[in-house]
């Protein structure tokens, strides 16, 4: 037996902890913000997407409990350049180590580069509606946002110096200030190294040495200058600066990757010790993977960015690999498109067909439920998260996407719709014909994209586990396919092979529908291999045979 935490799921029991928390801190409850970072040095991908959109997550969750919430997106502009992102020209190699905000957009549509990149990421948050507030880093330095935060800072560096070492075994900022000037001589940052604070001026003195920029060393041009740190003249070290970020901007949640694990240790003993602000909950997630187990990576050239996953799939299926869970790696590419896409359908199934259930238990309700109604629950509240708790009225069209894609593939261009809502009234999967939902003719298109794009260049398919029966039954009936272009005989013919081999006829055609269109079910089974073209079909089920 569980008690139910608001919708039941991981966001709202992290909303929960955040509640708790803040109320034994003793601060206002009146907005809580959480923030998510956003990159700006490099094409946003999947994983950066996924930062925004779980901060977002908890937000709702947050508003679901009674609670006012704020997403701040925070652009790290002011980011020093490190290597060229696969793709990008080489001329950019000229502005490694300079700050982003201050390089030409190599696609010349933005003002910057990071602006460029910023504005991707805030793109595919604009398309999945959801709502933030955009913050750049430059425009946070050049107001003074972060003014009285960095004054403390850099004036207690000696003893934030020694503890960085104590903490993570960094030695560096024993001898230089964690502030970064951009030297006003080869207009550089991280080669400056800042080494005195003149408190009453506001001012550092630095020399630019060089440094390590990606895996390379960068000779400093030698210069010796100043920089006003009110003046959005050089940027904190990230050891210290989510610190002033938090402290600055009121924020009370922020989730990270492992990847800069030690960065968010050194800034939570910060802001709790130096700044006297309690530093915010924490949540830590796993990298995305790329489907050879590598990681996505800005620079390394598999980037996976939401907007290729907008281009062949919607908005509630990108939503939905994102919220479902947040521990443990995942490995994602284009090829979960269908199947998120399938999964959606079934939790809104799942979400319309069963029995409403009173999920509105306060926090401090003892009432508890049981293991299998707790799943209902968490499914029920995805789903609602995922529309942003204003779920629709009813549910929409649900077709198995490939199969979709497979009829819209073989459509005249200009009418896949008309062609695809054709068949599927023919296959008796849709009824009249009027009332065909908008999101049903924009999965129509995707999936035509889809089957162009994607599996007309790299048709792999999924092994699917055949014994020796099934893989003899299969061969047989890419014979019959083979030689007879009539939907009728073929249909029968299907239920003749599946009896020839001992197996049910419903199994066998359970396991052709997912050889086929990678659900359980589907159309009837003659019409639709005549539709899609019997060879395409054959090439479909000799790849299944190969693969196992």
């Amino acid at each position: 037996m569980q008690r139910v935490i608001g919708k039941g799921t991981w966001l709202d029991k992290v909303a929960h902890l955040l509640v708790e928390r803040e109320r034994r801190l003793g601060r206002d409850l009146s907005l809580i913000r959480v923030e998510s970072g956003l990159g700006a040095s490099g094409i946003p991908h999947i994983g950066s997407l996924g930062d925004a959109v779980r901060a977002y997550g908890v937000k709702l969750a947050l508003e679901n409990l009674g609670y006012k919430g704020e997403l701040i997106a925070y652009s790290d502009d002011m980011d020093g350049l490190r290597k060229i992102p696969h793709g990008l020209p080489e001329w950019l190699k000229e502005y490694i180590a300079m700050p982003v905000c201050n390089i030409p957009d190599p696609f010349t549509c933005h003002s910057s580069y990071a602006m460029h990149m910023s504005s991707m990421l805030m793109d595919a948050l604009d398309r999945l509606s959801i709502q933030y507030r955009f913050q750049s880093g430059y425009e946070a330095y050049k107001q003074g946002l972060l003014n009285k935060e960095i004054d403390i800072l850099l004036r207690n560096a000696k003893v934030i110096g020694e503890r960085i070492a104590e903490l993570v075994g960094q030695e560096k900022f024993k001898q230089i200030l964690p502030y970064f000037p951009i030297c006003s001589n080869c207009k550089r940052i991280y080669l400056a190294q800042a080494y005195e604070y003149v408190e009453d001026e506001h001012k550092v003195l630095y020399e630019c040495k060089g440094g390590i920029i990606g895996r390379e060393y960068v000779q400093g041009c030698g210069y010796k200058g100043e920089a006003d740190v009110f003046k959005a003249e050089g940027k904190l070290s990230w050891k210290v600066e989510f610190a002033a970020r938090w402290s600055a901007l009121n924020i009370r949640f922020e989730a990270y990757g492992k990847d800069i694990m030690d960065s968010v240790k050194v800034n939570d003993w910060v802001a709790d010790n130096i700044l006297n602000y309690a530093h915010p909950l924490h949540v830590r997630y796993e990298m995305f993977l790329d489907k050879s187990g590598r990681k996505i990576s800005k620079s390394a050239g598999n980037v996976f960015t939401p907007q290729l996953w907008l281009r062949y799939g919607t908005a509630e299926s990108l939503m939905l690999l994102l919220f479902k869970r947040i521990a443990g790696t995942r490995h994602v590419g284009v090829e979960d498109i269908p199947r998120l896409e399938d999964e959606y359908d079934r939790l809104e199934d799942t979400y319309f067909n069963s029995s409403r259930i009173d999920i509105s238990s306060s926090l401090s309700s003892a009432s508890t439920t049981t293991a299998d109604t707790m799943k209902l629950i968490k499914q029920r509240g995805i789903y609602e998260y995922i529309n942003h708790n204003k779920p629709p009225s009813r549910a929409g069209e649900h077709v198995p996407y490939m199969l979709l894609a497979q009829l819209a593939a073989v459509a005249v261009e200009g009418k896949e719709v008309e062609y695809v809502l054709n068949r599927l009234r023919a296959y008796g999967m849709l009824k009249g014909s009027d009332g065909i939902s908008e999101r049903l003719r924009e999965r129509i298109l995707k999936a035509r994209l889809y089957a162009i794009e994607v599996l007309q260049q790299r048709p792999e398919s999924k092994a699917v586990s055949l014994d020796e029966r099934q893989r003899k039954a299969i061969e047989d009936l890419i014979q019959v396919i083979g030689s007879s272009d009539d939907a009728k005989v073929i249909q029968s013919s299907i239920f003749d092979t599946a009896r020839r081999h001992g197996i049910e006829p419903k199994e066998f055609f359970r396991l052709l529908y997912m050889l086929l269109i990678g659900t359980d079910y589907g159309p009837r089974l003659g019409p639709y291999i005549i539709d899609v073209g019997r060879d395409n079909v054959i090439n479909i089920l000799k790849r299944h045979l190969a693969s196992v």
